[in-house]
C-alpha cells in the first residue's frame, strides 16, 4: 500500500470516529465557541449535580434564612442531561453527508433550540406535569411527539439507522398492536396515542426512564474521567508500558495491543474509540513482525471489544446493569471479574498460537533479559507491596475517621497531596514519554524502568476512584467525581511541578497551558457524551414500550414455541437475537435493547423449564452477546475501524475477529450452568479454586479452536481438549452421572420430607398455574429450606399454605395427591420465588447428600496434561 493511501485510509478513520464520537460538523467562529462553551457547561453541570456540593450549599443558604433550592433532583437532572445533548447533536452532527461541515444551516439552529426546550420540558412545567400526572393535556401530547421526532432524527444524525429503526418498529407496535385480534399473541390494549406519550415523555418509565438517569448519574463522570486522563497523557502511558514489558515476546505487539486495549478499556466507553486510541499504534508494528493486515486488526478488534467487558467501567454498562439487577456495584464487579479475566488471558494466548503457527518473533529488546525467578519475585515482591499498602491505607483512614471525623476530609486530602508530590518527584527524575509515530521505519521498544516510572502519578485517580467505589463502597457517580477532581489536580499542576523538580524555569505559561489542557478535556468528555446520550434516551422508548404493552413476556412466549422447550436451544435464540439487536449501536443503547427484550426470555423460559438462574448471570448472558455485535460482519463497526488503519478486508477482518472471539461466545453459556464462575456464594478458597482450573480450561478450549497446543492439534486432540476443558466449566454436569445432587418426592410428602432436609438446602418446586396474563404455564420454583423445629413450623417461614383436595391428578402416567397452594404470605420467600394462590405442586426435587462437583476437575485437567504430554513427546521425536 502507497503512502497516499494510508494517509486517505487514516484521514477516513478519523472521520470515522468524528462522526461517531464527536460529531462530524466543525464550523467556524461564534458557532464554534458556542459549540466549545456549551459543552464546558455540560461538564460543569454535570459535575455540579453528581458532587456533594449542592448539598452543603443547601445547608449554608438554609441558615442564612433563604428558601432557595440549589440541589437539582433526578428528573429535573435527567430533563437538563437531555436538553444539553439534543442542542449539541443537531449543531455537531450534519443530517446528511452532502450536508455543510463547516457552519451549521439555519434549520439545525431551530431543531437544536426546539430540541433543548422539549428536551427541558420538565424544567419548565415542573408544576403542572406533577399535577396533571397521567392525564398529560393537549401541548403535552403536541410537546411528546415533537420531542420523540427530534430524539429519533438527533439518534440517526449521531448513531446511524440501526437504533432509530428499532425504537421507531416498537412505538409503531405500541399504536397498532392494539387492533391486532385479541387471540394473538403481540396483541395488547395499550395504544392510544394519550398511554404513549404519557408513557414516553411526560413519566420517567420511557425517555426519562432508568437509561437516561444512568447516563445522567453515572455514565458521563465516566467517559468525562476518560477523557481527561487520556488528555493528562495516561492512554499513551498504558500503550508504552505494555509494549516495554511484552514487546519482545513472541508476536509481542499483538500481546501488548491486548493488554494495552484492556487497560484502555477499564476507562473507555467505546469499542470504536478504543480500537482508534490504541490501534493507530499497535496495528502497523503487528504487521511489522509479521501479522497479516487482517490478523492484525482482528487482535485489535476483539482486544477492543472485550474492553467494553472489562470492570470497573464495562462499556458504561456496569452502572445501568446495576439499577436492572439491583446490586451494589462492588459485588457486580465482583461477579462480572472472573469471565473477563479469563477471557482476556485467552485471548494473549491466541495471539501467542499465532505466533507459534507463523514462526513470529518479537521486537529487538532494548533491556538485558532478567532470569524467570528474578521476574517472578519482582511480580511476588509487587502484589505484596500493594496489599500491604492496601490493608495500611485501609486501617489508617478506618482509625483517622474514629478518631478526627471532622477533619477526616482535609488530612485524607493532605495525604493524598504528599502521596502525588513524592510520585511527581520521582516521575521527574525520568524523560517524558513520548507519542511515536507507528509508521516510521522502525520502532525501538521503550526501556521498561522509565517508561514505568515516567506516569506513576496517572495511577492516584485510577487508585481513588477503584478505592471510593470498592472500599468506601461510595456510589458510582461520587467515585468518579472524586477521581475527577484528583485529576484535575494533576492537570493543572503537573507539568509546573515536573519543570520545578527538574530544576527548569516555572512560568504563567506552563499554568495556562494546564488549563487549556482542562477546558479541552471537559469539552472533550461532553462531545464524547452526545451520542451516549442520545442513545440511552433512544432506548429508553424500547424499554417504555415493552413495560407498557408487556411484550417482554409475549416474547418469551415465541421463543419458547421456537426452541420447543429446550433450554439450550432458547439460550442459541437469544444469543442470536441479541447479536441481531446489537448490531450497529453503542454500549450502552446496546445493553439496553438486548437486556429489556432478552433478559425477561431467558428468565420466563428456563423457569418453565427447570433452569433458576440468578439474574446477574442473566444479565450478563445477553450484554455479552450483545457486545459481539461490534466484531460480526457485516455491521460490526469496530472492524471497519481497525481495518481502516490496517489497510484489510474489513468483512475479512471481521470474520477473523469474530473466530478470536469464539471464547467469549462461549463464556456467557458456561457461567449461565454454572454461576461459580461468576463467583457467586463462593469463598476465598473455592474462589481460588474456580479461578485458577478456569484459565486452565479457558486455554485448552482456545488451544483446541485454534487446532494449535504445543504443535498442530491431531483430531482426536481437538476433541479430548474441548472435553477435558467442559470437565472443568461443567462439573455438575458429569457429576450428576456418577452422584445425583436431588430425588424427586411426591407433593403429599413435602411436610415430612421438609423436617429432614438441612437449613440452607434449596429445594425445586414444579408448579401449574396461571400467569399474570392469564395463561396456564408450568414452571419451576427454587426455595432456601428455612429454620424450624417442624415441616410444618418452616412451611409456615416459607410463607406458605397448603390444601391437600383429596382429588388425584395424573403426572408422568402416574396418579398422585392433588395439592394445591392455598396462601402465600405478602412478601414471603414463597411470593418471591413467584408462588401464589391456587397453583398445583406438580413435583417437588430434594437436595441428596453428593460428592462435591469440583472432583470432576481432576478428571478434565487429567485428560489436558495428557494431551499436552503426548505433544510435548510428539515434538521431541
Amino acid at each position: 500500500m502507497s503512502v497516499k493511501s494510508e494517509k486517505l485510509d487514516y484521514d477516513d478513520l478519523q472521520d470515522m470516529v468524528a462522526s461517531n464520537d464527536a460529531g462530524g460538523r466543525n464550523p467556524r467562529g461564534l458557532t464554534k465557541n458556542l459549540i466549545i462553551v456549551t459543552a464546558i457547561l455540560w461538564s460543569i453541570f454535570q459535575l455540579y449535580y453528581t458532587s456533594p456540593f449542592p448539598f452543603w450549599l443547601q445547608e449554608i443558604i438554609r441558615s442564612w434564612g433563604w428558601e432557595w433550592n440549589v440541589v437539582v433532583d433526578d428528573t429535573k437532572a435527567r430533563s437538563i442531561h437531555l436538553a444539553f445533548a439534543l442542542f449539541l447533536a443537531y449543531l455537531a452532527f450534519p443530517a446528511f453527508v452532502t450536508s455543510p461541515k463547516h457552519h451549521v444551516p439555519y434549520h439545525d439552529w431551530f431543531f437544536a433550540v426546539l430540541g433543548a426546550f422539549l428536551g427541558a420540558y420538565y424544567i419548565f412545567f415542573y408544576e403542572g406535569l406533577v399535577t396533571r400526572f397521567g392525564a398529560p393535556n393537549t401541548p403535552d401530547i403536541i410537546a411528546g411527539c415533537l420531542g420523540i421526532i427530534l430524539l429519533l432524527e438527533a439518534c440517526r444524525r449521531s448513531l446511524g439507522l440501526p437504533l432509530v429503526i428499532i425504537a421507531s418498529v416498537f412505538l409503531l407496535y405500541n399504536y397498532l398492536g392494539q387492533f391486532l385480534p385479541t387471540d394473538w399473541i403481540i396483541s395488547h390494549r395499550s395504544g392510544s396515542l394519550s398511554q404513549i406519550v404519557n408513557q414516553q415523555w411526560v413519566t420517567t418509565e420511557g425517555v426519562f426512564g432508568v437509561a437516561l438517569g444512568v447516563s445522567t448519574k453515572y455514565v458521563f463522570l465516566f467517559v468525562l474521567f476518560g477523557a481527561l486522563l487520556d488528555k493528562a497523557g495516561a492512554g499513551n502511558y498504558f500503550i508504552k508500558t505494555a509494549f516495554a514489558y511484552l514487546g519482545h515476546l513472541r508476536g509481542g505487539p499483538a500481546k501488548a495491543a491486548v493488554v494495552s486495549s484492556g487497560l484502555t478499556g477499564l476507562i473507555s466507553g467505546s469499542s470504536i474509540a478504543n480500537v482508534v486510541t490504541t490501534g493507530t499504534f499497535t496495528i502497523p508494528m503487528m504487521k511489522r513482525v509479521g501479522f497479516s493486515a487482517e490478523k492484525a486488526g482482528a487482535v485489535e478488534v476483539a482486544s477492543s471489544v472485550n474492553g467494553q467487558i472489562m470492570p470497573p467501567i464495562m462499556g458504561a454498562a456496569a452502572f445501568l446493569m446495576i439499577e436492572y439487577v439491583n446490586m451494589p456495584y462492588s459485588q457486580l464487579i465482583t461477579h462480572a471479574a472472573l469471565p473477563a479475566l479469563i477471557s482476556y488471558i485467552a485471548l494473549v494466548y491466541i495471539v501467542h498460537l499465532e505466533a507459534l503457527k507463523m514462526n513470529l518473533q518479537g521486537l529487538p529488546r532494548t533491556d538485558p533479559p532478567n532470569p524467570i525467578l528474578i521476574v517472578l519475585l519482582k511480580i511476588l515482591t509487587a502484589l505484596l507491596v500493594v496489599i500491604g499498602l492496601t490493608g495500611m491505607v485501609h486501617f489508617g483512614l478506618g482509625w483517622i475517621k474514629t478518631v478526627v471525623p471532622n477533619y477526616a476530609f482535609l488530612i485524607v486530602c493532605a495525604l493524598l497531596t504528599a502521596v502525588y508530590l513524592l510520585l511527581i518527584r520521582r516521575v521527574a527524575t525520568f524523560p517524558d514519554l513520548e507519542v511515536d509515530d507507528p509508521n516510521a521505519p522502525m520502532v525501538a521498544l521503550p526501556s521498561a524502568k522509565p517508561t514505568v516510572n515516567a506516569g506513576l502519578h496517572f495511577l492516584i485517580p485510577v487508585v481513588v476512584l477503584i478505592w471510593c467505589l470498592m472500599v468506601e463502597m461510595l456510589s458510582p457517580g461520587l467515585s468518579a467525581f472524586w477521581g475527577t477532581m484528583a485529576l484535575t489536580v494533576i492537570l493543572l499542576t503537573q507539568k509546573p511541578l515536573l519543570h520545578y523538580f527538574r530544576k527548569q524555569p516555572v512560568n504563567q505559561s506552563l499554568f495556562i497551558e494546564g488549563i487549556k489542557t482542562l477546558i479541552d478535556g471537559l469539552e472533550t468528555g461532553a462531545r464524547n457524551m452526545i451520542g451516549i446520550g442520545i442513545a440511552t434516551a433512544t432506548a429508553g422508548i424500547i424499554v417504555g414500550v415493552v413495560s407498557l404493552t408487556g411484550f417482554g413476556v409475549q416474547l418469551s412466549g415465541i421463543i419458547e414455541v421456537l426452541s420447543m422447550g429446550n433450554v439450550l436451544l432458547m439460550l442459541i435464540f437469544v444469543a442470536i437475537f441479541s447479536l441481531i439487536l446489537g448490531m450497529g449501536l453503542p454500549t450502552t443503547a446496546n445493553y439496553i435493547v438486548v437486556s429489556s427484550l432478552m433478559a425477561l426470555v431467558i428468565v420466563e423460559v428456563g423457569k418453565q423449564n427447570g433452569l433458576i438462574v440468578p439474574l446477574i448471570a442473566v444479565h450478563l448472558f445477553v450484554f455479552y452477546f450483545g457486545i459481539m455485535a461490534d466484531v460480526t460482519p457485516p455491521v460490526g463497526l469496530a472492524s471497519f475501524a481497525a481495518a481502516a488503519v490496517s489497510g484489510g478486508n474489513p468483512i475479512k477482518t471481521g470474520m477473523i475477529a469474530f473466530f478470536y472471539s469464539l471464547r467469549t461466545a462461549i463464556l456467557p453459556f458456561l457461567f449461565i450452568f454454572n454461576t461459580d464462575l461468576l463467583l457467586l456464594d463462593v469463598g476465598w478458597a473455592k474462589g481460588t479454586l474456580v479461578a485458577v482450573v478456569s484459565t486452565l480450561a479457558i486455554l485448552a478450549f482456545t488451544a483446541a479452536t485454534m487446532n494449535h497446543f504445543f504443535v498442530k492439534n491431531k483430531w482426536w486432540e481437538t476433541a479430548l481438549l474441548i472435553l477435558g476443558a467442559f470437565f472443568i466449566f461443567r462439573p455438575g454436569f458429569f457429576m450428576e452421572f456418577v452422584s445425583p445432587t436431588s430425588h424427586h418426592i411426591e407433593p403429599s410428602y413435602l411436610v415430612q420430607e421438609l423436617e429432614k432436609t438441612p437449613v440452607g438446602q434449596n429445594l425445586l418446586l414444579k408448579v401449574s398455574g396461571m400467569n399474570p396474563y392469564g395463561k396456564q404455564i408450568e414452571f419451576y420454583s427454587q426455595l432456601s429450606v428455612p429454620q424450624g423445629e417442624t415441616g410444618e413450623q418452616r412451611l409456615q417461614n416459607l410463607g406458605l399454605t397448603l390444601l391437600h383436595t383429596q382429588e388425584k391428578i395424573e403426572v408422568d402416567g402416574k396418579q398422585i395427591d392433588k395439592v394445591v397452594i392455598d396462601m402465600v404470605e405478602t412478601d414471603s420467600p414463597a411470593a418471591k420465588a413467584g408462588l401464589n394462590w391456587d397453583q398445583t405442586i406438580i413435583d417437588i426435587y430434594l437436595p441428596l447428600v453428593s460428592l462435591e462437583k469440583e472432583w470432576m476437575f481432576i478428571p478434565g485437567l487429567m485428560i489436558i496434561f495428557l494431551v499436552g504430554w503426548n505433544q510435548r513427546r510428539r515434538t521431541k521425536s
